[in-house]
């Protein structure tokens, strides 16, 4: 497994890095042993560290943890946890979704755009014919088809707060989304 460790205005020692890079193995190793590659990014925030961990565990399966605490280890250390907690709620899960997959047809590909409302200069008015958002960032992403429930583990699993997917059931495009009171919301199309 490929780890990058980095920091955000913090300089990290050669055994925070050993220590970061053993400890990622060490988990991925006993629950997942197949991960692809790890990036944990420390940073500070006011008197506290900051650890965020991304790791792209396989095919389409993506985690991430943060965690924050007195010092960069113990900010890990609560960050780790969480990545083996997840990892240990969904071995069950994301093992059966990987025996299904070989039975699957491969996901469909969309792109994902990220956009930024455009700011309307001084003297042009507020309502103005033509594009209300300018591009920031696009990238190819998959549409997977999954079973609701699986659609959720993988929002949960990735820490997305909003997930596109085709229902297995009903071969339609389904959404499923965090809501704001903490439930997950489901938009699914009825037939005409």
């Amino acid at each position: 497994m490929q780890i990058t460790v980095s920091g955000k205005q913090v300089e990290l020692s050669d055994a925070l890095r050993t220590r970061v890079a053993d400890s990622l193995a060490r988990i991925t190793g006993k629950y997942f042993d197949h991960a692809l590659e790890a990036q944990v990014l420390f940073g500070r925030a006011r008197s506290f560290f900051t650890c965020d961990i991304n790791m792209h565990a396989g095919r389409g399966i993506s985690l991430r943890a943060e965690g924050e605490a007195a010092d960069a280890n113990a900010a890990f250390d609560d960050a780790a946890e969480h990545i083996a907690k997840r990892l240990r709620r969904y071995r069950r899960r994301v093992n059966d979704h990987a025996r299904d997959l070989v039975h699957r047809a491969d996901p469909e590909s969309g792109r994902q755009y990220v956009l930024r409302p455009e700011e309307p200069a001084a003297d042009e008015e507020l309502v103005v014919a033509g594009n209300f958002a300018t591009v920031v960032a696009e990238k190819v992403t998959e549409i997977s088809q999954l079973s609701v429930s699986e659609a959720v583990m993988r929002m949960d699993l990735a820490d997305q707060p909003v997930l596109m997917f085709r229902n297995s059931a009903s071969a339609e495009l389904n959404v499923i989304y965090r809501r704001s009171d903490g439930n997950i919301g489901w938009i699914e199309p009825t037939a005409r």
